[in-house]
């Protein structure tokens, strides 16, 4: 160890240790540290032991580097500043409560789940069965590349964020998204409480069992869009190599331009600029959804 000294902050009557330039590999390294600010710090070693960080309190890591497995479980209150996880960087933030993320490289499989209150911030993140089961995430002006994130979480919020997926947001309640592009494949499978505002969502199978799901000023695009779903609004959203859309679900939509085909909506109201087919047949439920071509 080179430098470990404690500090007193005078202004709020607490201390905080400051601990710099060093590597850890030992098993729980520092674990139970409170009231700490770690700065170039490197988890990585011969001795590959785990959960350095486990059950800290009020901690903020800056320009340092995760490379071991567990390193932030039970972690409550604390920051990651221009920090690196690497994909040996496993499970990384599991029942964490109060984290900040920010301007950091979040690597390794299911790197947070079960956590209360986290925001990610300029940061760019790979890490499949991302944020799972978890509640209050918030992610802004970031990349998210996640086979299946999201799941069954409650309270989330994107902003300006870039997301590359399959399986996403299933099982969610309480989502927000605004501003950004999502290119992901059965997003919102029973999902509930979802607002998509300004944003472009690609996919197979759109939004297939949800309810409540309200897209606002958004490109759709990809097959068999939006099926099965309760409490569907569409407002002034585009759609682009849609086919088969709407079937047995309840929705009330206002599109603007061409859809390819609409399939047995189960009710409401469709408006639409042209539609290149309507599917009227084969239905096993009484559908009195209503198409309305404009002009």
């Amino acid at each position: 160890m080179d430098t470990i000294a404690s500090n007193n902050a005078s202004t709020n009557n607490c201390t905080c240790t400051c601990i710099s330039h060093e590597s850890h590999d030992e098993e729980r390294a520092l674990y139970g540290l409170t009231h700490a600010c770690l700065t170039d710090i490197t988890f990585d070693g011969p001795a590959d032991g785990e959960s350095a960080l486990k059950e800290c309190q009020d901690i903020c890591i800056i320009d340092s580097r995760f490379s071991l497995r567990y390193p932030l479980w039970h972690t409550n209150g604390f920051s990651l500043q221009n920090v690196q996880m690497d994909e040996k960087t496993r499970a990384a933030i599991w029942y964490a409560r109060h984290g900040r993320i920010s301007n950091s490289l979040i690597g390794g499989i299911k790197a947070v789940r079960e956590c209360t209150d986290i925001s990610i911030d300029g940061s760019t993140i790979d890490s499949s069965e991302f944020g799972w089961m978890s509640h209050d995430l918030r992610l802004s002006n970031s990349t998210l590349n996640s086979e299946y994130p999201f799941f069954h979480s409650t309270g989330v919020s994107l902003d300006n964020v870039t997301m590359t997926g399959k399986y996403s947001f299933q099982y969610v309640d309480g989502l927000t998204i605004e501003n950004s592009v999502l290119d992901t494949k059965d997003a919102f499978w029973h999902a509930h409480n979802v607002t998509v505002r300004n944003s472009v969502i690609r996919g197979e199978y759109l939004g297939w069992y949800s309810d409540g799901l309200t897209l606002v000023n958004c490109r759709i695009e990809g097959t068999q869009p939006l099926c099965y779903a309760k409490n569907l609004t569409l407002i002034d959203c585009e759609m682009v190599d849609c086919d088969l859309a709407f079937e047995y679900s309840d929705v009330n939509a206002t599109i603007n331009g061409h859809v390819d085909s609409i399939k047995n909506p189960r009710s409401g109201m469709i408006f639409v600029d042209s539609v290149g087919e309507l599917v009227h047949d084969g239905s096993v439920y009484d559908c009195t959804g209503e198409v309305i071509v404009r002009g």
